[in-house]
């Protein structure tokens, strides 16, 4: 008794943890060593294992900066990576092997090349195609050596491919029919400024059993050639941005009511009213987006609204041309029942119209009320007064004063979101009048919140931004003018055909909702 027992204890946590608190018998002298200019390497000596283990507890961004200190942390870090995006200059090709032999599990690449290097070639998308034959989305960009025949080899192996965005190519109809061809489970599809599409292209053919859900076209000069794929009955989305030519016709292929479209977006297109009458008879649609089309008018406006019941989220950007006003919104207010989200941007509505929609559309819940001069205190009154759904209202460049904005923060009682920008009339008092109801997120000039935000409608978010171009303007011997006298001549016919870049875009519209709350069902 008192004595201590023969066999030694097992160690408990603190022996443990005071073998890791002790101080070190001796530190490495660089100096002694000859590292004292501190260019050594000192993971050159960790296996590879140990190495990539260490990546495993830093975030994503830290590993992609970590990735720019050697090729070797490159490979490493990608030993349990899914994703993957490379510089895909030539440079890069006898590292390739290498670098898959790391990502062997890669199912989500990107290859980004600048317009001033040479990209990868076929024989690199070859190469990766058989080392990644798992790929489900593929991001190609600035990759101007891959051809034809590269996109026909690179389909044959990675068949599994559901999602293939390409910008800025040279490959024309014929790759992209190889990839349409071979990768039957292909979902979504994004063309931009692909060259090899061009007036003497090939049509693009989509077999019987694909399953495409989404097609994203953006700058071409023959976008027709994807006629076809428009038609598809299989078809959910369909987004098409700043292409040449006339689009009616392509948008009558889906008019025979049996159309699967559940969202449109289209965006500084020659589309006229014959346009709109086509995707009047989607009978599913529930999103639209009219942007920078002068063509259309109250009649295609109404035309859809009266045929599409189910429509949820309706974006008008009316350039202030004045072809789509209150005759239009009226037909919105007497047959969008279920209308939720409402954004109007250079669209001149009046009292009328307003009334009338706050009155009857009494799921709306979002609205964005931009660039108008006929908007002032009396239409907001009167939105705060009908509007009992409403929860995020945005008002910028409108005639409004401290009157309307207290009107609609006190009248509508779910609201808990209010931006205003650019409304002259509104002052510094009113803001902190509105600080004072807690309940109430608001956002307005001179804050220091960014003015770059998101339209949280459930599952998706658009990005809605004010676009303060000069807008075509009708003078006194019919031709047409621009705000400050200036004839518009060959840039109105380059407006219409979708030519007219328009690089001064402002702030959005909506800041992002970051509680955003789900909406029924892009």
């Amino acid at each position: 008794m008192g004595q201590a027992p023969s066999s030694p204890a097992e160690p408990s946590v603190r022996d443990h943890t005071s073998l890791f608190l002790r101080s070190p018998p001796e530190f490495l002298d660089c100096e002694s060593i000859g590292f004292e200019d501190g260019d050594y390497d000192f993971t050159a000596d960790l296996p590879d294992d140990c190495l990539a283990h260490i990546f495993q507890f830093l975030s994503a961004g830290d590993r992609k900066r970590s990735s720019l200190v050697c090729k070797r942390w490159l490979f490493v870090d990608g030993q349990n990576r899914h994703r993957l995006s490379l510089d895909a200059k030539a440079e890069i090709l006898p590292f390739l092997p290498c670098m898959f032999d790391r990502f062997d599990s890669v199912t989500k690449l990107a290859l980004r090349c600048d317009r001033r290097s040479f990209s990868l070639s076929d024989e690199a998308l070859v190469m990766i195609s058989v080392r990644c034959s798992n790929l489900t989305r593929v991001k190609l960009r600035g990759c101007r050596e891959i051809t034809d025949l590269g996109m026909d080899s690179f389909a044959r192996n990675c068949k599994n491919l559901r999602k293939l965005s390409c910008g800025s190519c040279n490959f024309g109809a014929k790759g992209l029919n190889a990839m349409l061809e071979h990768c039957k489970v292909l979902e979504e599809l994004s063309v931009k400024r692909i060259r090899g599409i061009h007036e003497l292209a090939e049509p693009i053919k989509l077999s019987l059993s694909s399953s495409l859900r989404s097609i994203c076209l953006k700058e071409l000069v023959n976008g027709q050639v994807f006629e076809s794929l428009v038609a598809t009955r299989t078809l959910k989305k369909l987004r098409i941005f700043r292409c040449l030519g006339n689009w009616d016709s392509v948008l009558e292929m889906n008019g025979d009511g049996n159309s699967s479209l559940t969202e449109i977006h289209l965006e500084r297109l020659q589309v006229s009213d014959v346009g709109l009458s086509a995707i009047s008879k989607c009978n599913n649609l529930e999103t639209l987006h009219i942007v920078k089309t002068p063509e259309c008018s109250d009649l295609g406006l109404a035309s859809v609204v009266e045929r599409c019941k189910l429509l949820r989220k309706l974006h008008i950007d009316g350039w202030r041309t004045n072809r789509i006003g209150d005759d239009g919104l009226m037909a919105v207010a007497k047959h969008c029942l279920n209308l939720q989200e409402l954004v109007l941007i250079g669209v001149n509505a009046t009292h009328t119209s307003l009334s009338a929609i706050a009155s009857n559309c009494k799921k709306l819940e979002r609205l964005a009320l931009c660039g108008s001069g006929t908007i002032g205190d009396t239409e907001i009154g009167c939105i705060a007064e009908k509007c009992v759904a409403l929860r995020k209202f945005c008002i910028k460049g409108c005639l409004i004063s401290d009157v309307g904005i207290k009107a609609l923060a006190l009248g509508c009682p779910k609201l808990v979101k209010l931006k205003v920008k650019k409304c002259k009339l509104v002052t510094s008092e009113v803001r902190e009048w509105l600080r004072e109801r807690s309940i109430l997120v608001v956002s307005m000039d001179g804050d220091e919140t960014n003015d770059s935000g998101m339209v949280d409608g459930g599952d998706q978010r658009v990005l809605e931004t004010v676009v303060e171009d000069p807008p075509p303007v009708a003078d006194g011997n019919g031709g047409v003018e621009v705000a400050g006298g200036s004839r518009l001549g060959l840039a109105m016919l380059k407006t219409k055909l979708g030519l007219l870049a328009g690089r001064n875009l402002v702030a959005s519209t909506f800041r992002r909702w970051s509680q955003g709350e789900a909406t029924s069902s892009i």
